[in-house]
């Protein structure tokens, strides 16, 4: 079967600097993170950053590229648990059919509180996700746009308290492709995003235009979505968020093993 040129993405700001203004040789299929993982196992681009817990599950078929993923640096802003009540008082809260990390992070995170609420999957709208829960769990754009109009709903920041009460970073989601994807192309590929990312931290205008276009997109004001991009989220990995990663597949995805990195033509 033949392979494409298409680089799957995380239809939410969280990966914009990564993807603005990449090479156009590159076709940028958009998606929700939950559904990137089955674009990557069916052919339909290259690779993607996909859900951490999606690699968990599908650890046999895909391999990780190297640098690369969505992690949050501390609280994160953007994968939010709201409600109306106190988080030892929610008997139901609704999560988000759109993601797959944050909703087995957040039963990890009740677990380790000692709480045990019932947990339904819906639609990822807050109005009607608190008319019917006590709690509702939203990430990405939703959760950063929520959070602003709302901030008396905030009850936790998944990142945050991941960092609370581990110590490390909290990987979201890691840039994965199949194992027998061609090399060559994974490589130029990861090369790009590379330089894109180094040019949007040391090239101001590259940033500027950046953060105007993805304020522009959600409606958040500019100097929030600075910060975000500065504080709260980054499109790296380094050592601490390599430890966080494997404490969170191992300790909330209970897989052994440790991850399968590409060995890229650099």
């Amino acid at each position: 079967m033949a392979w494409t040129n298409v680089i799957g993405r995380v239809a939410f700001t969280n990966c914009d600097p990564l993807f603005h203004g990449l090479n156009s040789k590159w076709t940028i299929l958009s998606a929700p993170p939950a559904w990137l993982t089955g674009h990557v196992l069916r052919r339909d681009c290259l690779t993607a950053p996909i859900p951490a817990a999606d690699y968990a599950k599908h650890q046999d078929e895909l391999m990780l590229l190297p640098n690369l993923g969505i992690v949050a640096m501390g609280a994160v802003g953007s994968v939010i648990l709201f409600g109306s009540r106190d988080l030892t008082d929610m008997r139901d809260i609704a999560l988000p059919s759109d993601s797959s990390t944050s909703k087995v992070l957040l039963r990890w995170l009740l677990e380790h509180k000692g709480l045990d609420p019932k947990c339904i999957e819906t639609g990822p709208d807050l109005d009607s996700m608190l008319a019917t829960c006590d709690g509702a769990l939203l990430i990405g754009d939703r959760a950063l746009n929520a959070a602003e109009n709302y901030p008396e709903l905030v009850c936790l920041d998944l990142g945050g308290e991941w960092t609370k009460v581990t110590k490390l970073p909290m990987v979201f989601g890691v840039f994965a492709c199949r194992k027998d994807a061609p090399i060559s192309q994974i490589s130029a590929i990861h090369a790009d995003l590379l330089q894109n990312y180094e040019e949007f931290n040391t090239i101001p205008t590259k940033k500027s235009l950046v953060i105007e276009q993805s304020s522009s997109s959600t409606g958040i004001d500019k100097i929030r979505m600075q910060h975000y991009f500065d504080n709260e989220v980054r499109n790296t990995l380094d050592e601490e968020s390599h430890k966080g990663l494997s404490k969170f597949l191992k300790e909330v995805c209970q897989i052994s093993e440790e991850p399968t990195w590409a060995n890229l033509e650099i």
